[in-house]
């Protein structure tokens, strides 16, 4: 029985926001409307709410779900799958706890460009 638990808490994913809607995969469905929204409210909250960081006003949870659902849109019309997918992973899945869709649009952009800049001497 220990066995079995130990197992089930193994497997059970680090970040519990890991399972975004990934924004190169959102069809517009309501559905998937309704989850994003969801995801950017728990999200946020859990930013600014809990932990050490004191800033759960109305006014500024409002302000950062607007942004990350800003971000979200951007993030949709991302055309590079190699660069978004390793900017959540990164940032979603390894530990790192940032996964909202404002770090990963800004972490898409940045890689992107970096990826462009080639070698000068």
């Amino acid at each position: 029985m220990k066995a079995t638990l130990f197992l089930f808490f193994l497997l059970l994913p680090f970040n519990v926001f890991a399972d975004i809607i990934h924004p190169m995969d959102f069809d517009g469905s309501e559905a998937q409307k309704k989850k994003v929204i969801q995801l950017i409210k728990e999200r946020v909250k859990k930013d600014y709410c809990e932990g050490d960081v004191d800033m759960c006003q109305a006014t500024t949870l409002r302000m950062m779900e607007r942004e990350n659902l800003n971000s979200f849109k951007q993030s949709t019309k991302a055309k590079d799958r190699e660069i978004m997918d390793r900017v959540i992973k990164d940032y979603c899945y390894s530990g790192v706890d940032m996964c909202n869709y404002s770090t990963i649009w800004m972490m898409y952009e940045e890689n992107l460009k970096a990826s462009k800049k080639s070698l000068e001497w």
